[in-house]
């Protein structure tokens, strides 16, 4: 990181951040700020929602003897969606043209 630049931190909300020892890294290292996502709000992680996608589609009811057949049915999950890693345009917004209008009202 530049020198001078602010530097954000998201985290899970462990309550790491209260040692007195991480306190007192934070306070020799003004620049950092951590921000923590919420307590029961894992859909907020982008890890957790990863591996919650890995489980549903590969992992889920299979049985795995070895290491091997477990990486087997991993690596062509990681394989496909790491070949578009763009993330999703999101939900559409609705236009003023896509609304409905309402009688006696101009658009």
């Amino acid at each position: 990181m530049p020198a001078g630049k602010l530097v954000h931190a998201i985290g899970d909300n462990y309550a790491t951040h209260k040692h007195p020892k991480v306190r007192e890294w934070l306070v020799r290292h003004p620049r950092w700020t951590f921000h923590f996502t919420p307590t029961s709000a894992s859909w907020l992680n982008a890890v957790e929602g990863y591996f919650a996608k890995l489980t549903k589609r590969r992992l889920k009811r299979g049985v795995f003897r070895s290491i091997v057949e477990l990486q087997a049915a991993i690596k062509p999950f990681l394989a496909e969606t790491n070949a578009d890693p763009a993330p999703s345009a999101g939900p559409r917004i609705p236009t003023r043209s896509s609304l409905p209008s309402k009688e006696g009202t101009k658009c």
